[in-house]
């Protein structure tokens, strides 16, 4: 009988192997080789870069897993072109303003009793550029939360921030902080929006920074932008010193500007979360948007593409998964480990 020969790995995957040994991420021109990657190469980058999660990756092995809770949502004052919460746009969404401590220890609560170890607080809007009333009201949420659930970290997504509130956001414990690059720093008032710049939301990245802060920074794909610009961003990560990186897929929600807009090919959201890992070895890279809606029967192969954090539950304005399903969809993913 004749045996077949076995086929050989794509030569700039055999470059990238580098990284599973020595950690050291790919550099941008073999980074924006591998994104022309099509057909069974893509696996074969995928498992390039599970095997680096797993050898290098911010988890330890295991899956980072949070919750966030929409604790002011609508009438937002900037057009991103993707959200439903904007008041230049209009999508048919619930619209309160900032929901009182009660309502934060029961989303809390609830997180910590389904064994979720990261909980988020959310806010509509531009942000926080000086200690306001209303800034003042989050930050005594804040407290509270650490006495009565000591052992959860809390999170916050409060838009852009001066200094003030950076510093008292470190005086008060937070444990992360989310604020998103969204795209490629150059395409962000074309793509994102106009009513503000990237600079904005780089500038509170680094208050952050000077603070001690970790930072939860990433993006969304499927925006209208190119597989190099992906690769853009993604080194963009590196530049400010991000800890984890949560990966959105667009959710096209009708009332936007970007209602109706196309998917993007299965293949460029593996090879994004593959590339992203390479970029990355040590850092946390989450799924967030488009898991469950988007990805649906492969949401598995982006955990096994380099990805090793997950949201779980609701979304801002768009349904997700039941924890319970994801704490079984994590048991399931240990046989990979």
């Amino acid at each position: 009988m004749t045996r077949m020969r076995p086929v050989p790995l794509h030569p700039d995957i055999l470059q990238a192997y580098a990284v599973l040994e020595t950690g050291e991420p790919v550099c941008r021109e073999l980074a924006f080789a591998l994104g022309e990657l099509h057909g069974p190469d893509v696996l074969d980058l995928a498992s390039l870069a599970h095997k680096v999660k797993l050898r290098h990756g911010g988890s330890s092995g295991s899956i980072h897993a949070c919750s966030i809770m929409n604790a002011r949502s609508g009438v937002c004052s900037e057009n991103c072109r993707f959200c439903a919460q904007s008041a230049h746009h209009q999508a048919a969404i619930d619209v309160y303003g900032l929901v009182d401590v009660d309502a934060v220890l029961f989303h809390a609560r609830q997180t910590a009793s389904e064994g979720i170890s990261h909980f988020g607080i959310v806010t509509s809007g531009f942000g926080y550029k000086t200690l306001s009333k209303e800034f003042r009201q989050i930050l005594a949420m804040i407290d509270r939360l650490h006495q009565e659930l000591p052992d959860l970290e809390i999170c916050a997504s409060l838009g852009v921030l001066g200094e003030e509130p950076a510093l008292e956001l470190a005086r008060h414990g937070i444990a992360q902080y989310n604020i998103n690059i969204q795209v490629a720093p150059r395409r962000y008032g074309e793509l994102i929006a106009d009513t503000h710049s990237v600079d904005d939301r780089i500038d509170t990245i680094k208050r952050l920074r000077r603070n001690n802060i970790d930072v939860c920074c990433g993006g969304i794909i499927g925006v209208g932008e190119q597989m190099k610009e992906r690769v853009e961003m993604i080194f963009a990560f590196a530049d400010l010193d991000v800890s984890v990186i949560p990966l959105n897929i667009l959710v096209p929600i009708d009332g936007t500007p970007l209602e109706g807009s196309p998917g993007i090919p299965l293949d460029d959201i593996v090879k994004t979360f593959a590339l992203c890992r390479l970029v990355h070895p040590r850092k946390i890279i989450k799924i967030a948007a488009g898991r469950e809606t988007v990805m649906k029967d492969f949401q598995g192969l982006l955990m096994l593409s380099g990805a090793d954090g997950l949201l779980t539950g609701g979304y801002l304005t768009t349904r997700g998964r039941a924890t319970a399903d994801d704490r079984m969809f994590m048991r399931q993913l240990q046989w990979f480990n």
